[in-house]
Formats: structure tokens, sequence, C-alpha cells
């Protein structure tokens, strides 16, 4: 069991990031491109919580194993459509931020979702991004539990 510090419930900081999901939750996102940035975003971090988290809930609102198994390897797969790839390849580019936003695939997102939609992809991604560093830095995939 890891002897780190866990992130209170009762932490303003916990709060904010809560409080930027309730505005996640609200935006026109819909919760099937929420879960698939969340996933993607999780395996790309290397976030065993989170992975496990997201892809229970990513069942849940409907999505499909194959699917699922295949999104690590969406390029190369026809499970997925123009606007998922748009979305999985901003995903991609932003959680990897170092070698910056290509022009060509913010603009193909652009071209894709509107402005409001755009800007919710973006701040899903962000906030995932937030949490995975939250889970990974204090040890919570010591709290994962087999089936």
């Amino acid at each position: 069991m890891s002897n780190r510090t866990k992130i209170s419930q009762k932490h303003p900081s916990y709060k904010a990031m809560m409080a930027l999901g309730e505005y996640i939750a609200t935006s026109p996102l819909t919760a099937k491109h929420h879960e698939l940035i969340k996933i993607r975003t999780s395996q790309i971090n290397g976030c065993a919580f989170c992975i496990d988290m997201h892809t229970r809930d990513a069942r849940k609102e409907g999505e499909n194993e194959q699917r699922i198994y295949a999104l690590s390897v969406w390029r190369d797969v026809p499970f997925f459509d123009e606007q998922e790839k748009a979305l999985l390849a901003l995903t991609e580019e932003v959680t990897l931020i170092g070698n910056h936003v290509s022009d060509e695939t913010y603009n193909k997102a652009a071209a894709l979702f509107d402005a409001e939609y755009l800007t919710a992809i973006l701040i899903a991604i962000i906030s995932i991004n937030a949490w995975n560093r939250f889970a990974i830095t204090t040890h919570m995939e010591d709290f994962l539990k087999a089936e």
C-alpha cells in the first residue's frame, strides 16, 4: 500500500478539478467522445487507475470491447469515424504537448467541430491529463482491485 498523499475530496485543488469535470458534463461533448479522450490519454500517460476506471465507464456508456481494445492503434483499424479520428489525433498531440499541436491536426478538428465543441474537447483532454498526473504521482493504482 502506498504511503503517498491522497488528494482529499475536501481539498480546494480536488474541488477545482471536480468543477472542471462539471463544466465538461454540461458541455456539448458526448459521453462517447469524452470516454475515448480519457482512455486514450490515460494509455499514453500510463495511468493504470484511469485506464481501469474509464474503460469501465465507456462500457457503461455502450462502448464495445473491440473499439476499447483497438484504441491504442486507432489509425490502423476501421472502427473509428472521421470525427473520432480527428478527436484522437488532437488528444495525442495535446497529451504529448512537447511536440506541439500541428496546424494540420488542429485545423482538421476545427473543420469537423464547431468552436464550442472543440473547446469542450480541449478542456476534456487537459482535464484528464491533470487527473492522470494526480493518479500517477499519488499511486492511485495501489487501490485497483481485480474482479
